[in-house]
């Protein structure tokens, strides 16, 4: 469907002939300003010849299609229903340091933590059609890298996007278990879950884990937990001399907040063991919500300003032309 943004704006058609009626007809002699060349082109004659003429209708023509573009014309294709049941999700996920130890199995070969992390959330995150994802990143402390949202493919890509360091080398598991209960404060009807990746023990950050805990059962925030890394070591890493042995891994810590938030802990051990928290959270009833739909819209205003942009300049080369036609 065809329609104008701003139809109101109609009303500035008849401006160039309101225009014409309030201001005075200049003659020959009130010009002040004295430009070579001027007295022979008898420009202010033409001035006052095109006051006493009136406007022509090529210039009524150009000045529709500036009217019509600066109403925003727009087409509208058929309403899309949005879905109306899901769930609302928070991924934590850990850029520490030692996430670079290449430990674990991915298609036949050994990759470091995250690169894991990465291939097998993507998957997870474009089943999640109908559900709110959000994204936090956390190291040192935590951010929010995508607030909650049904466009899947934006969180797929900015979790592609992720560097080891961008916010630190340490594990600010209570920041990162703080701001996802944060981000969940103004949403009481859905599923609230939190999934908290990370492969060691809380190192850094302002809030301390078990008080992120508290907030979060307070909140009724289901918090997922998975501790990532194999029990077979493996390289040399910088981060972790000789390698990760799940030594370093809090596993303690992330089994009493999947528990006490009614959530489950997983080890992660390989890529199997990643997966198995689709089939759990796919258990977890959808919320309904109120149904809404949207119409995509495609802005139609450079048409008109184009076509109008096009006239004129045509307009100037054949006054030009014709000029230099009579000068030879």
């Amino acid at each position: 469907m065809f329609e104008f943004s701003w139809p109101w704006l109609f009303v500035l058609l008849p401006l160039p002939w309101l225009l014409r009626l309030l201001k005075p007809v200049p003659s020959e002699g009130s010009t002040r300003l004295r430009i070579p060349g001027f007295a022979k082109l008898n420009l202010a004659s033409q001035v006052a010849q095109q006051h006493t003429r009136g406007i022509s209708v090529f210039e009524w023509l150009v000045w529709a299609l500036l009217v019509c573009a600066i109403a925003n014309p727009t087409w509208l294709d058929e309403p899309i229903t949005l879905p109306n049941e899901g769930r609302d999700i928070m991924l934590a996920v850990d850029l520490s340091g030692s996430m670079t130890e290449q430990d674990m199995a991915y298609q036949g070969q050994y990759v470091d933590r995250l690169t894991m992390v990465k291939a097998v959330l993507s998957d997870f995150i474009e089943q999640r059609q109908g559900d709110r994802l959000g994204l936090i990143l956390f190291g040192d402390t935590a951010f929010l890298q995508t607030p909650l949202t049904r466009d899947v493919k934006t969180v797929s890509q900015m979790l592609s996007e992720a560097q080891i360091g961008l916010v630190g080398r340490a594990t600010a598991i209570g920041d990162a278990l703080g701001l996802s209960v944060k981000r969940f404060a103004s949403k009481d009807e859905s599923n609230r879950i939190v999934v908290l990746l990370t492969d060691g023990q809380n190192t850094a950050g302002n809030l301390d884990p078990e008080e992120a805990l508290l907030l979060a059962r307070e909140e009724g925030i289901k918090v997922y937990t998975i501790g990532v890394g194999s029990d077979n070591p493996r390289g040399f890493s910088l981060f972790n001399m000789g390698g990760m042995s799940g030594g370093s891994l809090d596993e303690s810590l992330l089994k009493r907040i999947a528990e006490q938030t009614g959530g489950l802990y997983f080890r992660a051990k390989d890529v199997a063991g990643l997966q198995q928290i689709y089939q759990e959270l796919d258990k977890l009833e959808p919320i309904s919500a109120d149904e809404q739909t949207f119409r995509p819209q495609s802005a139609l205003f450079y048409y008109p300003l184009l076509i109008a942009l096009a006239l004129i300049s045509l307009r100037v080369i054949f006054t030009t032309a014709k000029t230099f036609r009579q000068e030879a």
